[in-house]
């Protein structure tokens, strides 16, 4: 069993007590069962689309999807792979806001396993600690890397910062074209989504918030 770090940890808690976690289920299992056993259920529904498995581009197809789910695309399920982060503190008195936009992210819709993908913006406005700013990009890749919606993801980001920050202060941006809207269903091939949540002086300080609002339009033109 890994050990997790404790800043995973305390992300995970306070997910977990929001309410904001994934629906998961405990498990022993480790990945290489996992694999073998994900691997043995797509080869039963290659095999139950007609799909003969025995054509050499399709052999490998369960294995790559097994592999692809475990090691790639669902990776943020598992926090022995929550980045390592690098928290110091704000020795230099920054409280003016710090802002990463255009985060690109690729993630799976939990409703259709159907790709969405997009963009993220993050700010916020250092108290005592500041973040290495690659390791922002890190939370919300990690994030994405699960079966998920996007409104839980928006949520996702913006309290792990604030659990590892200890600020209310933080805001997240995500606009995203929903693939299970794009290739099924509507085909609506241009409609996208957004989301967004303020916290601390993003809501409650109008100047501060329209600050926010003229980065997230400076990154979407």
């Amino acid at each position: 069993m890994s050990i997790l770090t404790q800043e995973a940890l305390l992300v995970r808690d306070a997910l977990s007590v929001q309410g904001l976690e994934n629906p998961l289920i405990a498990s022993n299992i480790n990945s290489q069962i996992r694999k073998s056993r994900i691997e043995d259920h797509m080869r039963a529904i290659v095999h139950l689309l007609n799909l003969d498995l025995k054509n050499d581009s399709l052999s490998n197809t369960p294995k790559r999807i097994a592999k692809m789910y475990i090691e790639e695309i669902f990776s943020g399920l598992d926090y022995s792979n929550f980045p390592k982060i690098t928290i110091i503190q704000n020795t230099m008195q920054i409280h003016e806001m710090i802002t990463v936009r255009g985060i690109n992210i690729t993630s799976t819709c939990e409703h259709h396993f159907i790709v969405f993908n997009g963009k993220v913006t993050v700010s916020y406005i250092p108290k005592k600690k500041v973040i290495g700013l690659s390791k922002i990009n890190r939370i919300v890749q990690f994030f994405a890397k699960r079966p998920q919606l996007q409104e839980r993801l928006t949520k996702q980001i913006s309290l792990a910062l604030k659990t590892l920050l200890n600020t209310n202060d933080v805001a997240i941006f995500i606009d995203a074209v929903h693939y299970c809207v794009k290739s099924r269903g509507i085909h609506d091939i241009s409609s996208t989504t957004t989301t967004a949540t303020l916290g601390g002086v993003f809501e409650s300080n109008s100047k501060t918030r329209k600050e926010f609002l003229h980065a997230i339009i400076y990154c979407n033109h």
